[in-house]
């Protein structure tokens, strides 16, 4: 008999798109070979459109009183000279802030937000075989009494990392590179941080960069690139190591101490060309991985399991065709593109190594962080809120001339209102004037439409949003909603 959905990997990715699935009631297993979640802090930041995300499934509450806000990001030339402060504040989002929030306590939550919808992670349990028939997926799982068991699951997801087994099993390249540098990580208390605690600075220093993110107050986080090595694995630095590198391209007046994690690492940028084959799809650091400048990756992970799981669920629950899955290749590998050319020109740009290019970086910087149009723009991508797909299969008929977001743009939620694609259905939001044409149309797609409280966005018209909070057509005419709708029922 088969299990509908097997989600490979316990990870942040994992987790949510197992969360999500439960919530609509898809019947799912997720496993994961390691013993027990992360107690690394990892992935730190949880960003703006993740959390309106999070909000659908059971809220972003318990993340947040978890995490510290980081209101702004400083970004400092070597000489010490401030070259421009981003703001998060006007961030067009419940939730104009980075949530500082180490990734042990992202599972942690993920995973009893799981827990109250009847699911727990298998763990101790590992994919050691995988019968590549894309179409009717087999696969072996080894428990950890060394039990193997036999299963064909419907639908099967990776989201097990970097080194993914389905990944490597269904043969998907890893396109990319890997940086030619080392790099270190110190999640250490701190002394005489120059700013305050809820913000974080970015040095364009002319060794390379140097970056603090706070955690919480008087704990931080310190990136910094170094000269590559030819070993195999960059070595874990030690506290003193840290300090010299804090002395030579910090303040000047940082002291460190009690570290919590050290450790090297280096920087790959590396993205699959398909995100699904068949009835497998690949989410997170298993479709794609890149600079951690800008904290994207478990984000851009997360959102590809929410952007997976409602149309999942639709298909399972036979509401609308399976071609319906069709769209979440070209809509996420695009965000992946895009995620991993802006961090690759982050680390780029804080990596420079020419003084004569440093200086007109720096000179450039300067002006551009002088211009409200480039520091809402760059807040807005750090916090993913500029997240769209106008290139989407998805996108339906749009309205021209007015103001609200076209097909395949986010609609901005409102604070202390439900957002659209809430509840135990993944269902589309019907933005209209309540009056029998609109009825008939909730009633003739039941169990796929709802109409929303909220008045329309456009007066005389009808905005069709995505359960995932993305506008999917609008129209004057109700019947051209209507045969958009078809077209996903009938795909």
């Amino acid at each position: 008999m088969k299990s509908p959905v097997l989600v490979v990997g316990a990870g942040p990715v994992g987790l949510t798109l197992a969360c999500e699935l439960a919530r609509f009631g898809i019947a799912v297993r997720i496993v994961d070979k390691a013993a027990q979640r992360t107690d690394k802090s990892k992935a730190l930041v949880v960003w703006s459109r993740t959390l309106e995300l999070l909000d659908r499934g059971g809220g972003s509450a318990p993340f947040i009183d978890a995490g510290y806000k980081a209101h702004a990001v400083n970004f400092v030339a070597g000489d010490g000279k401030l070259m421009g402060r981003v703001t998060m504040d006007a961030i067009p989002s419940p939730y104009p802030f980075g949530l500082m929030l180490p990734q042990s306590d992202t599972e942690r939550l993920l995973e009893e937000r799981l827990e109250a919808f009847g699911v727990r992670v298998e763990r101790q349990v590992e994919l050691t075989a995988l019968a590549t028939g894309v179409d009717d997926p087999r696969v072996q799982l080894r428990h950890a009494d060394g039990g193997e068991e036999s299963l064909a699951p419907e639908w099967l997801i990776g989201c097990d990392g970097a080194h993914s087994f389905v990944r490597h099993a269904i043969g998907s390249s890893f396109e990319g590179e890997t940086m030619n540098s080392d790099w270190m990580l110190a999640d250490v208390h701190m002394r005489g941080y120059p700013f305050p605690d809820s913000e974080a600075s970015i040095y364009w220093h002319q060794d390379g960069a140097f970056v603090i993110f706070p955690i919480s107050p008087g704990r931080y986080r310190v990136l910094a690139d170094l000269p590559g090595t030819a070993a195999e694995h960059p070595p874990t630095p030690t506290l003193a190591q840290v300090q010299a590198v804090i002395d030579r391209r910090g303040p000047g007046y940082l002291e460190a101490f009690d570290p919590i994690w050290l450790a090297g690492f280096r920087i790959n940028g590396r993205k699959v060309v398909n995100y699904r084959a068949g009835r497998i799809f690949l989410a997170g650091d298993a479709a794609h991985i890149h600079s951690p400048a800008g904290g994207q990756g478990m984000n851009t992970g997360m959102q590809d399991a929410f952007n997976l799981a409602w149309k999942l669920a639709l298909v399972i629950r036979k509401t609308c065709g399976e071609r319906l899955l069709d769209s979440y290749d070209p809509e996420r590998s695009a965000v992946g593109d895009e995620v991993l050319k802006t961090a690759g020109r982050l680390t780029a740009v804080a990596t420079l190594k020419n003084p004569i290019a440093q200086s007109v970086r720096n000179v450039i910087g300067h002006i551009a962080f002088g211009l409200p149009p480039v520091r809402h723009a760059l807040a807005n991508t750090m916090g993913e809120v500029s997240i769209g797909y106008p290139d989407s299969p998805l996108n339906g008929p749009g309205l021209g001339g007015t103001d609200a977001p076209k097909p395949g743009q986010r609609l901005a939620p409102i604070d202390g209102q439900i957002p659209p694609g809430s509840g135990d259905t993944p269902l589309f939001a019907l933005f209209a004037e309540r009056d029998a044409t609109t009825l008939a149309l909730v009633r003739r797609f039941h169990g796929l439409v709802e109409a929303d409280v909220r008045p329309p966005l456009h007066a005389g018209a009808l905005w069709l949003v995505r359960p995932d909070g993305y506008v999917a057509c609008s129209a004057i005419d109700a019947e051209v909603i209507g045969s958009y709708l078809d077209g996903l029922v009938q795909a």
